[in-house]
């Protein structure tokens, strides 16, 4: 089996904790994705803003000022790159995760999707693509 660091992606479209959260927002259009990594200046991870995390804009009052870090979730689930990927597959069936980012000395290094993951299945198992 593989580790992590054969298997992340490492093209990474993260966002800073002080970006302002409309900015996060059109990212997340804009590149078509679910969630994005947040971090800060220095590419420690700080967090990770989702679809689901956003919608709670539809309810709060004045937002315009608000900074990704309001809305960020900040306990997040993480691997090393030397790490096993059953442990991350076993991470993504057990919780409503669909990546995982993987943190190398603090820093953001990589993340890997469910989609990655089924990309690996289909290769071991030398399906025709």
């Amino acid at each position: 089996m593989k580790n992590c660091r054969a298997l992340m992606s490492t093209e990474l479209i993260s966002i800073e904790t002080s970006a302002p959260i409309y900015e996060a927002m059109k990212l997340l259009v804009a590149k078509q994705v679910t969630g994005l990594p947040v971090v800060e200046a220095d590419g420690t991870l700080a967090g990770v803003i989702t679809e689901k995390d956003m919608l709670r804009l539809l309810y709060e009052g004045d937002v315009r000022n608000s900074s990704v870090a309001d809305f960020m979730t900040s306990s997040v689930t993480s691997f090393a790159p030397e790490d096993s990927i059953v442990d991350v597959c076993e991470c993504l069936i057990q919780n409503n995760f669909r990546r995982v980012p993987i943190i190398e000395n603090g820093k953001l290094v990589g993340i890997i999707s469910r989609a990655d993951i089924i990309r690996y299945i289909l290769e071991i198992r030398r399906v025709d693509k």
